[in-house]
């Protein structure tokens, strides 16, 4: 194991075991509902939000589960992913994530970041070597370095720490779905049990909707 994914343990560890646990958990433990619930920011779409860390080797173990999921989602489904920057050396990938975002490559890129840090060993939570990887594939260095520290971004990393502080996100990945479950890998046993909950939270959440 590499110092850099050593260090994503600890942080992962530290994070989970620092914050107070969430209200109303199940009777199995699988996921706990917030009481109230929180506000939901895709209108009549039922919000699936995937708090995630591209440090996680477990975020990257659930994403072929996650895409898969995502094609055959219903079409009153809507996902976003919030990079969780909480824990300290965090940051660097959540400046990425939304300096990708803002470039409109996430569909291009988001899963390569996961591939090239964990398998390939690219460090790609430091900025110089993000900043040659993106010109690898395609990317304008100094725009990308012009985004990355850029207030935009800030703003963005600042409301996702808002989002989090409000979910009570204990460690990654976190699934919160329509602002009333949140559930995750820890909870669920695993990231196959993960998906299967949150196809059955979605359901429920749909039905609890007004009509």
């Amino acid at each position: 194991m590499t110092v850099a994914r050593l260090r994503a343990w600890i942080a992962l560890a530290l994070l989970l075991v620092s914050t107070a646990a969430p209200a109303q958990i199940t009777a199995k433990g699988e996921y706990t509902r917030l009481s109230p619930p929180r506000p939901v920011a895709t209108g009549s779409r039922i919000e699936v939000i995937e708090f995630f860390y591209y440090g996680c080797p477990i975020c990257y173990e659930l994403q072929p589960l996650m895409s898969r999921w995502l094609v055959g989602a219903p079409n009153y489904v809507a996902h976003r992913r919030v990079p969780v920057s909480s824990a300290d050396g965090w940051e660097s990938f959540a400046r990425l994530f939304y300096t990708l975002e803002i470039m409109g490559q996430i569909p291009r890129l988001h899963w390569p970041v996961y591939d090239n840090f964990h398998f390939d060993n690219v460090q790609l939570n430091q900025e110089k070597v993000m900043q040659d990887w993106v010109a690898r594939n395609g990317l304008d260095r100094d725009k990308f370095t012009e985004v990355y520290n850029s207030a935009e971004v800030k703003a963005k990393i600042d409301e996702s720490r808002e989002l989090i502080k409000n979910y009570d996100v204990r460690g990654v990945p976190t699934i919160a779905v329509d602002g009333k479950y949140v559930t995750s890998a820890r909870l669920a046993g695993g990231t196959r049990q993960l998906m299967l909950l949150v196809d059955d939270l979605v359901k429920q959440a749909r039905k609890e909707r007004p009509n």
